[in-house]
């Protein structure tokens, strides 16, 4: 009988797999002048739910959160500790525990709608609290921090979130073949 428990050890391994892809892919980043990068965590976030579900990648995506929050260098330009979290870019990472389980939830409803709308959802919610907390930190209004630090991204990020999910149904069949599953 296979031990299909959320915290089985193949699912600590994957989990801590993923936030090292996490803490990869925050590195492969362009500086702007806002002081929020471009980076491929949207994409990571996005690949992460895609591949774990939305318990695992939960579970995933809160480890490189506190990963970073104690200090350890996985946020974007290797930074890390609470001053990033509560910092300008602090509203985005926050986000990421809503989107990796939303787009987790969405592909668990097996309608691609769905996985669309949840997806969706899961990304405005992250681009809204990363807009929030820049405007708190940056002292602006909703429409100046939101077309500084949103509006350039949504389409990065939408393409992001696509190709995520492309790829994550490529890594699931193969996990598939070699009979690996993930706890979904």
């Amino acid at each position: 009988m296979k031990n299909r428990g959320l915290l089985s050890t193949k699912n600590v391994i994957m989990a801590g797999m993923f936030a090292a892809v996490l803490a990869v892919l925050s590195q492969l980043s362009i500086p702007m002048p806002t002081g929020v990068p471009v980076t491929l965590q949207t994409f990571a976030v996005a690949l992460t739910a895609y591949v774990l579900g939305w318990k695992l990648g939960t579970l995933a995506t809160f480890v490189y959160i506190l990963a970073g929050a104690v200090g350890v260098p996985v946020f974007a330009n290797f930074s890390g500790g609470i001053h990033v979290i509560v910092g300008m870019t602090g509203g985005f990472i926050w986000g990421f525990i809503f989107m990796v389980l939303l787009c987790g939830l969405g592909l668990a409803q097996k309608n691609k709608v769905m996985t669309v709308v949840l997806s969706g959802a899961g990304l405005v919610i992250c681009h809204l609290l990363g807009i929030f907390q820049f405007m708190a930190v940056a002292g602006m209004g909703f429409r100046e921090a939101a077309l500084a630090v949103s509006v350039p991204y949504l389409l990065k990020d939408i393409i992001s979130v696509a190709v995520a999910y492309v790829l994550a149904l490529a890594v699931r069949k193969a996990l598939a073949a070699a009979d690996i599953s993930v706890y979904v």
